[in-house]
């Protein structure tokens, strides 16, 4: 009588689930920028929709899609119709580069869109 042995299977399938449980987290990482702090900051699923990063060199990005200059308000027009936009900008950008841009995405047509923060680490004391 021949049986099928299945811990072989499980071995492979738990050794394949330890490697996408590490590497997910860094999938979702995006564009790294030092983000400023607010007090009332929700949280924010990057599922959610698309993300628009200024990083402190005033390069954009668009998800991970690096934006030339001119390119963010086509971009935006092709893609971010039905879709969440939130941006978000490193804490070392000047004021008015990030005012800039959001012209650039009104202009675009984008009525409503999100603004991202990191949360302030509470006092404990």
């Amino acid at each position: 009588m021949a049986e099928i042995n299945v811990t072989p299977f499980v071995d492979v399938m738990l050794v394949l689930l330890v490697i996408f449980m590490v590497t997910a987290p860094m999938m979702t990482e995006g564009v790294d920028v030092n983000l400023p702090q607010a007090k009332a900051v929700e949280t924010l699923s990057l599922d959610e929709g698309l993300l628009l990063t200024m990083k402190a060199d005033g390069s954009l990005f668009l998800d991970e899609l690096r934006l030339e200059p001119g390119e963010l308000a086509p971009a935006l027009k092709r893609l971010a119709p039905g879709n969440h936009l939130y941006f978000r900008a490193d804490r070392e950008v000047p004021y008015g580069r990030v005012v800039e841009v959001l012209g650039e995405i009104k202009a675009a047509g984008i009525e409503k869109f999100g603004v991202v923060a990191e949360g302030l680490a509470e006092d404990r004391s």
